[in-house]
């Protein structure tokens, strides 16, 4: 039987490879044996779970079939008539007051891969535990389940369109008759995911004017990853080039993740937008809370929160780390480097809707071009410059690398000299300019991460040559 282990929130596969319906079921199967246990322990009569899928090949069958099983374990169902964001999923297990849900996507990776992600009770990703525990139950127990005719004659599995819910909730968090009156120009380069619509949807009505970039029903995603980074905006920068806008928000594939562009075609970082948001969520809006960023987040964030008296919290990569902190409460906002960003008051999730919804307050609030925003940002705390790299590098190297780098740091970055290093997740080596390095393995791939930031693109490529000698040094 193929063995299959969960990553950051669930399970991705090669659809028709691994990931098949037969090792959909064992999955489900698993998942509903993990949550009947701790339904044991705070009874509800009976439990829901919400089920949604994307654009992918096959995704609403696997949904239906995900239904379908967690009916045949006592379960009632509710089951999104159309492809759906991942966040308004999320939103509907909080809602709801579910015992959890299950996304069936594979985010921004390629066509080619499904996924299976698992949403904890809160409303959020499912912690390393919950997926651990699932894990264990795999193949534990002969799977259950309903027929789907059977299920929906009973109501056990409801069939409905839960976007509304969560459309009505992006408003609420945001200035909405503000954006309304704004006239402003928004361009959605949705890559062919389940965001496309949203924007149209939120805006209908209002004096903005919503251009959706990419929005067609595409499982090839136009042949590009769903992915919110610069080498996936060719079409829409040209497009943007010639038909300008105020703002450009990219979404990934199951829009959870945000990137941008600044309505003329040139690509935002999101480390720009996280440091923009946290601009206008402290200074304009006058909110108060904790900053939560992952390691691998922009160094301006520090220096803006230390100039504005704001305890920073950094931690692990991944959203689910950032997750936990916002479980905990007054947080103004949580981020990390490949686009998930959340905010207090709605999901402990990052919500790529949500978060281009801000932006576009945040441009109706200051009435001012992005690019002067950028500008006054950069005026304040100085420039910032971001790069990445993943190269091969063999697992079974990969913990002397580490140790490696943990006890003989770099005696500089460019000119200034290494002040800290940080090593609960990968090896982060930080300058006194605010400069850093950083590499770090991937959970479940023989690929090393060599992140790097410095005030110059240059200098920042300089770091990334660093990153990669110190690979030679094992």
């Amino acid at each position: 039987m193929t063995q299959i282990k969960f990553g950051t929130d669930g399970w991705r596969a090669v659809i028709a490879e691994d990931f098949t319906f037969a090792n959909l079921e064992r999955v489900a199967q698993a998942t509903a044996s993990y949550w009947k246990s701790a339904a044991s322990s705070n009874p509800t009569s009976p439990p829901t779970a919400v089920v949604g899928y994307d654009r992918r090949f096959l995704s609403d069958q696997f949904a239906q079939r995900t239904a379908e099983i967690l009916a045949g374990n006592g379960f009632h169902v509710v089951l999104t008539s159309v492809p759906t964001p991942t966040p308004a999923v999320s939103l509907a297990v909080k809602e709801h007051k579910a015992i959890g849900g299950v996304m069936i996507t594979a985010s921004h990776n390629p066509p080619k891969f499904n996924g299976f992600k698992l949403k904890a009770y809160y409303g959020g990703s499912a912690d390393p535990a919950i997926c651990q525990a699932v894990e264990k139950r795999l193949d534990s127990t002969p799977t259950a389940s309903m027929p789907w005719e059977q299920a929906r004659r009973q109501k056990i599995i409801v069939v409905k369109d839960i976007r509304p819910r969560h459309y009505a909730a992006v408003k609420r968090r945001v200035d909405f008759k503000r954006i309304a009156a704004s006239g402003l120009r928004l361009a959605h380069e949705a890559m062919f995911g389940v965001g496309a619509g949203c924007f149209d949807a939120l805006l209908a009505g209002t004096t903005c004017k919503v251009t959706t970039l990419n929005g067609a029903h595409d499982p090839f995603f136009g042949g590009i990853n769903p992915e919110p980074i610069p080498h996936n905006y060719g079409i829409s920068s040209a497009y943007l080039k010639k038909h300008p806008h105020d703002l450009c928000v990219v979404t990934d594939g199951d829009a959870d993740r945000v990137g941008g562009m600044d309505g003329r075609g040139n690509a935002l970082s999101t480390h720009q937008l996280i440091c923009l948001l946290l601009q206008h969520l402290h200074g304009n809006r006058q909110l108060g809370g904790r900053v939560v960023k992952a390691l691998t987040t922009t160094s301006m964030l520090d220096k803006m929160c230390a100039a504005k008296g704001i305890e920073l919290i950094e931690t692990g990569v991944g959203f689910k780390y950032v997750c936990a902190e916002m479980l905990k409460g007054d947080v103004l906002i949580g981020a990390e480097e490949s686009g998930g960003i959340g905010f207090p008051g709605h999901i402990p999730e990052r919500d790529g809707i949500l978060a281009g919804m801000m932006l576009l307050e945040m441009l109706a609030w200051e009435k001012k071009p992005l690019t002067k925003l950028l500008e006054q940002l950069e005026k304040t705390y100085g420039p910032h410059r971001y790069a990445r790299i993943d190269t091969r590098f063999p697992l079974d190297k990969r913990a002397a690398l580490m140790d490696f780098c943990k006890n003989n740091p770099p005696a500089k970055l460019i000119k200034s000299p290494v002040t800290e290093v940080k090593s609960f997740d990968g090896i982060k080596f930080i300058a006194a300019d605010g400069s850093w390095l950083m590499v770090r393995g991937s959970g479940t791939e023989p690929i090393l991460r060599i992140y790097a930031e410095a005030s110059t693109d240059a200098h920042a490529a300089s770091l990334l040559k660093l990153g990669q000698r110190l690979t030679t040094q094992v």
